[in-house]
Parts: C-alpha cells; structure tokens; sequence
C-alpha cells in the first residue's frame, strides 16, 4: 500500500530523487546500495515510477531510468472495515512478523508462482490481507490470481 512507500529513510530519499527528475538504477544504487534498489522495485511494482529507456553516452548503452508519476496526492474511497482493517494491519504489522511471513509465503511459491486462494487457506487469513502483504512485499507480486516472486531491478 502507499502507506508503506516511505516507510523508512531510504525508501523517503530514493521517491524525492525520482520526484525531482529522471534518474537510473546505477545513480540510485551508487547512493543508497541495494536498499535503494529495492525502493525502485517497490515503486516500479506500486506503478509510483514511470520508466525511460535512455541511452548512457559513457557506456554507449541503454539505461533505464525512473521518474515520479505524481506529484501530489488527493484521497477520498469507502470500503468496509473490515478490509480497510486489513489493510491497515498489512500496513503497520511488525517488521520481523512480516518478514516471517513472507518467508513461509516464498518457500511456497516455487517458480511458477502458487494460487492466492490456497496461500490464504494455509494461513488461515482473508485474500484482503494477503493481497496487502504481498504489496507491501519487496520480494513478491500478485499476476492474475497467482503469487509470484518479483525479478531484481539490477543497478
């Protein structure tokens, strides 16, 4: 969810480059090494980030960059409460119970991704909260009906 877009110092000084102008993997890994990168996914995966193929005229190559999509945001939606609680509790979970459970979710999901429906019955919890849970994941990303892991963005 957006709530877990700037949740950490990282995450807050990588969407404020990107927010200011278009800039690459390279740039950001060189600044903020891996956890910088993996912002970018999240950001890539949240559809925060548009992105450019550009060329790099010192490596005489294609780069990718990114650049913001929004610059301001305005909320107003209705659910009901016990989605939105969900959500909220995807959202503001533990670091270290959440990485956990993205664990047991990972060891399941194989190569060819798992069905949501099976996930949330081994666990015992709504398709609502595992859909946040995997958004809130840097590491894994829901394709139709199927959990998947995320490929890395490599800088």
């Amino acid at each position: 969810t957006f709530l877990r877009a700037l949740d950490t110092e990282v995450k807050r000084k990588v969407f404020q480059d990107v927010l200011n102008g278009w800039v690459s993997a390279e740039d950001i890994e060189a600044k903020y090494g891996k956890e910088g990168l993996d912002a970018l996914a999240f950001f890539e995966k949240m559809k925060l980030v548009e992105i450019s193929w550009t060329v790099d005229d010192k490596a005489a190559r294609r780069v990718k960059t990114y650049h913001s999509y929004y610059y301001s945001v305005h909320v107003n939606f209705s659910t009901s409460l016990l989605e939105f609680s969900d959500v909220l509790y995807a959202a503001t979970m533990d670091e270290e119970e959440f990485k956990k459970l993205e664990e047991q979710i990972l060891e399941g999901v194989g190569d060819d991704g798992i069905f949501s429906g099976d996930v949330a019955r081994k666990y015992n919890m709504s398709i609502t909260l595992l859909k946040s849970l995997i958004k809130r994941s840097t590491r894994l990303e829901m394709r139709g009906h199927r959990i998947q892991k995320i490929r890395e963005i490599e800088g």
